[in-house]
């Protein structure tokens, strides 16, 4: 990872950061799956010579795959896992009914995809993937209503569904999906309707960022607290921000790249403070990206894939917090259209 340029040539980045590797890949080959037979990825700088000197650590065991990537032309919906050991991208099962606009979550060692639209119908199907067996299963109940561009996140060992477009309208609508009983129930809804919108939990509570209202991208944020179900308004991002990539990390929540209320793609970055009740500015991402993903991975904050305004992207970067700068750090093997990145932690 990290190591191929966007034309797939092997690079090495003397500013690419040193990533400590978990001790195995999970993530195993099921029946009926080929894993990729392409070579394994070098470069000049190897990440696994880079890391070779340091000491592998038992907390750093996440694995990173990117779901979903889905137009009318090519509406394949690939899977992507990294596998830090091998120092390589495999091929993964595809999601059994593909769509765009599917939003991606992890929970209890799973995959989720929620909603989505084919071209033809919204829906409100949900899948779950399985990376011990590499296999997708159609066995989970579905949302009440059918919605595309629906935000969702893991928060107490449940699933939020947060707004999306139901084909008339964006919505308010909460769900939250208990996996032991394999049933959503209502929660109150957002105090704004929403489609495209970002969230992340921090500090127990769970945070909305941004998407849009059906007419304009929206900067407003709002909280969730889950202890009385109540939704309450928080200070205003400076951006106003639709598909943008949101993730807490190193005690703040993060809000990168999406569309602006003009459709122009951003690189612009921005910090929430819980303390302060502030936003502050972050250095830019040296891309634009629009409908991007935003995760920390292994102890490091990255920002995946989507679209400068030109073309689908499969660059990866890296931010380091000491210096406030984002660095290159690689690619996927392929285009993600509308996908999104997930992380699953080992135990």
């Amino acid at each position: 990872m990290g190591l191929y340029n966007e034309q797939g040539e092997a690079v090495g980045d003397p500013d690419t950061q040193k990533v400590m590797m978990p001790k195995s890949c999970h993530g195993g080959v099921g029946v009926g799956i080929r894993s990729s037979t392409s070579p394994r990825i070098r470069s000049s700088t190897s990440l696994s010579r880079q890391t070779s000197k340091q000491r592998y650590r038992e907390d750093f065991n996440d694995m990173l795959f990117i779901v979903g990537g889905w137009t009318p032309e090519d509406p394949s919906c690939p899977v992507e896992q990294f596998c830090p050991l091998e120092n390589e991208w495999k091929n993964m099962a595809s999601m059994t009914h593909h769509r765009g606009n599917v939003a991606v979550c992890s929970l209890q060692g799973n995959i989720y995809t929620v909603g989505g639209f084919d071209g033809v119908s919204y829906k409100s199907s949900v899948e779950r993937y399985d990376p011990q067996t590499n296999w997708w299963s159609n066995d989970v109940a579905p949302l009440t209503s059918p919605r595309s561009r629906v935000c969702v996140v893991e928060m107490n060992g449940y699933m939020y569904a947060l707004g999306g477009y139901d084909g008339m309208a964006c919505t308010n609508t909460v769900e939250r999906y208990d996996p032991k009983m394999n049933s959503w129930t209502k929660q109150a809804p957002m105090l704004s309707r929403r489609c495209g919108a970002a969230a992340a939990v921090m500090d127990g509570q769970l945070y909305v960022i941004g998407g849009s209202d059906g007419v304009t991208a929206m900067n407003t944020v709002e909280r969730f607290n889950s202890l009385d179900g109540t939704w309450d308004a928080c200070p205003a991002m400076s951006t106003p921000r639709e598909n943008a990539g949101c993730c807490a990390y190193m005690g703040r929540l993060f809000a990168a790249g999406g569309q602006d209320e003009l459709h122009l793609e951003l690189n612009t970055v921005e910090k929430f403070d819980p303390d302060s009740l502030r936003w502050t500015p972050v250095k830019h991402m040296r891309s634009k990206r629009n409908d991007m993903s935003l995760m920390v991975f292994n102890g490091l904050l990255l920002a995946v894939g989507g679209c400068d305004g030109i073309t689908n992207l499969k660059t990866i970067e890296v931010y380091n917090r000491e210096s406030n700068t984002w660095s290159h750090f690689g690619s996927t093997r392929t285009k993600h259209p509308g996908g999104h990145v997930v992380t699953l932690t080992s135990v």
